[in-house]
This record gives C-alpha cells, structure tokens and sequence, in this order.
C-alpha cells in the first residue's frame, strides 16, 4: 500500500480544514451551542428527565451525532468533488495511486474532521450540563464508525452530484430531517405505537440510541441492534464505492 500517497491526499485535505478554520470548526460548534441553549432552555423548562437522565443532558448524544453526520456528508462530498469541478481528479486517477488509497485518504480526512468536530461539541457540552460516559470505549466505537460510514456515503454523494446544489439536496432534504426525527431531541418511547414502529424504519434512531446508550446505559432499541445496523450501513457504503471505482461512473467521463 502506498502509505505516501494517502499521507499527501489526507494532508492536503487537512490543510484545507486549516485554511477554513472559522467555516470548518467554529461555525458547527456555535450552532450547535445555539441548539442545546434553546432546546434545553424551552423544552428543558418542561421536561426535567427522561428515562432518569436531566433532559438538558439526553439530548447532548444526539446534537453531537446531528453534527457528526452532517459535516461527515458535508466534508467527504466537497473533498472528492472539488478536484472532479477543477479537472484534477485525472491527475489521481493516472497517478500510481489504486483506488482504495484514494478513498482512504479522503474519507479518513473527513471523518477525522467530523471526530475532532464531536469531541469539541462534547467538550463544549461539559460548560452547559454535567455529562457522565458510562462506556468510553463504545462512545468512541460508534463516533468512529458513524463518522467513517458517512463519510463514504458523503464520498459517493460527492461523486454522485454534478453541481454544487445538488451537494446539498442530501444534508438538507434527508439527512437532517432523519435526524431531527431519529431521536436526537427525545425518547421514541414517547411516541405513540404506531409512530414508534414507522420510526424504527429510520436508520438515524440506531445510530443515535447506540451513542445514548455510551453515556446513559439508556436505548430506544438494543445497542446490539444499533451496532449491527451501522455496520450494515458501512458495508452498504464500501460495496456502493467498490461499484463506482470499477465502473468509473462518472469518474472516466
């Protein structure tokens, strides 16, 4: 494996993180303050605990994998269609690089992106609640894989869109509503059966309901469930960019 070569992509994408410092780092951490200040202001004001965790604290997983998600799609997607706008994606593709150095050094540049990212949020959630992490290290599985899955599902979005519109369609008009209604705010217990049901459909309720059950000991749904649906998602994401390497869709035209 030609470790240069992926150190030189991820550099270069780091680089850029760097350069963009306020968009890339500052901007998702103030937004995400402005969120947990108004939704654990109005909406902790009436709901004190859920499931015995203060409310200002529950939702705190969730805002931090909002987040995650988002920049992960936002991230990976704009690295790899960039060089596909400028014209510099052929000069990688002809360089001695294989293809899965290539998407290890984009992907790997995105989600370390996204993990600095939520390891920041989180730090900046200890100013606001006390925050207790019962399992660490099934904190810091599910933060990595969450942000390597959506990373290359951002890559392929990348790959995907032909304009720099359509690198928004997805984060807009799907990832965000699913989060918003994954269980990031509340509890899917809440929820009428009915409701509860068509919400497990919703991929982001396992995600999230295994990153609560890290800090709380508390899930929607079993934390084996929520590990073995990423996993799912993961596998889904590299089979979708192994097709896209071997066909050059949209790559060799």
């Amino acid at each position: 494996m030609n470790l240069r070569a992926i150190a030189a992509i991820y550099k270069f994408e780091m680089s850029r993180t760097a350069r963009t410092l306020l968009q890339s780092i500052v901007s998702p951490v103030i937004s995400t303050s402005l969120y947990f200040v108004v939704f654990g202001a109005a909406i902790g004001s009436r709901i004190s605990e859920i499931e015995g965790v203060e409310y200002g604290a529950f939702i705190v997983p969730g805002l931090i994998m909002m987040m995650l998600l988002t920049q992960s799609v936002a991230n990976a997607s704009f690295g790899i269609y960039f060089p596909r706008f400028t014209g510099t994606i052929y000069e990688i593709l002809s360089a001695p690089v294989s293809y899965i150095e290539i998407v290890i050094g984009y992907v790997g540049a995105a989600a370390t992106k996204s993990i600095i990212l939520g390891l920041i949020i989180l730090a900046t959630a200890w100013l606001f609640v006390p925050i207790r992490i019962a399992h660490p290290v099934w904190m810091v599985t599910f933060l990595v894989l969450t942000a390597v899955t959506f990373s290359l599902f951002g890559f392929i979005i990348g790959i995907w869109a032909d304009g720099f519109e359509k690198l928004q369609v997805v984060p807009l008009l799907i990832i965000t509503p699913l989060t918003f209604l994954g269980g990031s705010f509340y509890s899917i217990s809440v929820l009428p059966p009915v409701w509860q049901t068509i919400t497990l459909f919703n991929p982001v309720v396992y995600l999230v309901s295994g990153f609560r059950w890290a800090f709380f000991e508390i899930a929607d749904v079993g934390v084996g469930i929520s590990l073995a649906m990423t996993l799912a998602f993961l596998a889904a994401c590299m089979v979708a960019v192994w097709w896209i390497f071997r066909t050059g869709y949209r790559l060799k035209n």
